[in-house]
């Protein structure tokens, strides 16, 4: 005979290593042109828009600097500056809203 526990307990199955939170937020900056500070794990910062992104790295477009492309894995943190690009009017302006960490 088995025990009540034993057919009770199940085998969950492990996290998912996506969970597309990522590309969601990623995809709101892009799409409403958020100024953001990405600070790279060498400790370097740069500060501009992210025009595009997929699965490895994401274009970080500058005013008056050339565009970068940066890889995923050397990001340490983007931080929203809080306003839009300067050549699209914005309307209500803002303060830094979050962090998130790579």
């Amino acid at each position: 005979m088995t025990s009540p526990l034993s057919s009770r307990r199940r085998t969950k199955a492990p996290p998912p290593g996506e969970t597309g939170e990522e590309a969601l937020y990623l995809r709101s900056l892009s799409d409403r042109q958020i100024s953001v500070v990405i600070k790279l794990r060498d400790g370097e910062t740069v500060r501009g828009w992210i025009e595009y992104f997929d699965d490895g790295m994401l274009r970080l477009t500058r005013e008056g600097k050339p565009n970068l492309f940066i890889y995923k894995h050397q990001i340490q943190t983007i931080t929203e500056v809080g306003r839009r690009r300067a050549s699209r009017p914005s309307a209500g302006g803002g303060h830094a809203a979050s962090e998130a960490a790579w």
